[in-house]
């Protein structure tokens, strides 16, 4: 798989990863082979990146219970979030966090939402100074608080940026993603497929005869190498709890991706379903 540079440490991230927003949260043992599976799936691919937060109802907790099942456990990048109010209560969830994925340590803690955010990335300043995380972030998922993640990459040290992102949904162009690339600061890609809608306007169309010079033989990768092939893009981190779903998401991150001229003729195909 194709891997991008995190700016403040030059560590490589394979570009696609795992959400796990509504997919992992189960608490039915009898989900736990498909799961792990899927894990198996991104692992074999290349892939490292789980992302996860508090939000994701039983997410932290499978995940940590699938990995320790895993001769790989330590292969893959650790990625959750913070979403709460006040220092004690972020350290509380920080810790339960740590605790659910049976982890002594993590990747990456993400700010969630923006939520009380100066509180929280003062607190994982510490943590990182202590070595309890390694990367430290701040999330959103609307347009409409680009504005604000702009500000907070610009004016205070992060490492990762997380935000929705997609061929029909490029607002991320305007400033967001040109802001991170002049900060040297490394983005997660969310809802790649606008939670579902993408795939719901290209089902059934059969893909242009002149993605298949890319390597494309499905929707999902053709909307994958699209963001892909923005250079200030890391890493997208497609969710879902089927391995095969998966695999068919990895294959997107093999291969040629698209220069400028066929990106805009990528958006305009699919604008004009």
């Amino acid at each position: 798989m194709l891997t991008s540079l995190i700016p403040s440490t030059q560590q490589p991230l394979p570009v696609i990863g795992l959400g796990t927003w509504q997919t992992f949260d189960t608490s039915s043992k009898a989900a736990y082979p498909q799961l792990l599976q899927t894990l198996d799936t991104l692992h074999a691919a290349g892939g490292t990146v789980i992302d996860s937060s508090p939000m994701y109802g039983r997410s932290e907790e499978v995940i940590g219970d699938l990995t320790a099942q895993l001769e790989a456990r330590e292969a893959f990048f650790y990625a959750t979030k913070v979403w709460t109010q006040g220092r004690q209560a972020g350290i509380q969830q920080m810790e339960a966090s740590l605790r659910k994925l049976q982890r002594p340590s993590i990747d990456l803690i993400q700010v969630h939402n923006l939520v009380d955010w100066k509180t929280h990335l003062a607190t994982l300043r510490e943590w990182k100074a202590a070595g309890k995380v390694k990367y430290l972030g701040i999330t959103h998922y609307l347009d409409s608080a680009h504005a604000e993640l702009e500000r907070v990459l610009t004016t205070e040290p992060i490492d990762f940026v997380q935000f929705n992102y997609s061929i029909l949904d490029r607002h991320a162009e305007q400033r967001l993603l040109p802001a991170a690339a002049a900060h040297g600061v490394a983005t997660l890609i969310n809802r790649p497929f606008t939670e579902g809608n993408l795939l719901s306007r290209v089902k059934g169309k059969p893909l242009p005869d002149w993605a298949k010079e890319l390597g494309i033989s499905s929707w999902p990768q053709f909307l994958l190498k699209f963001i892909l092939s923005h250079p200030a893009v890391t890493c997208v981190i497609p969710g879902t709890r089927d391995p095969q779903h998966l695999a068919d998401n990895l294959k997107a991150g093999e291969g040629e991706l698209p220069d400028e001229a066929t990106r805009e003729k990528m958006a305009a195909f699919v604008r004009g379903l």
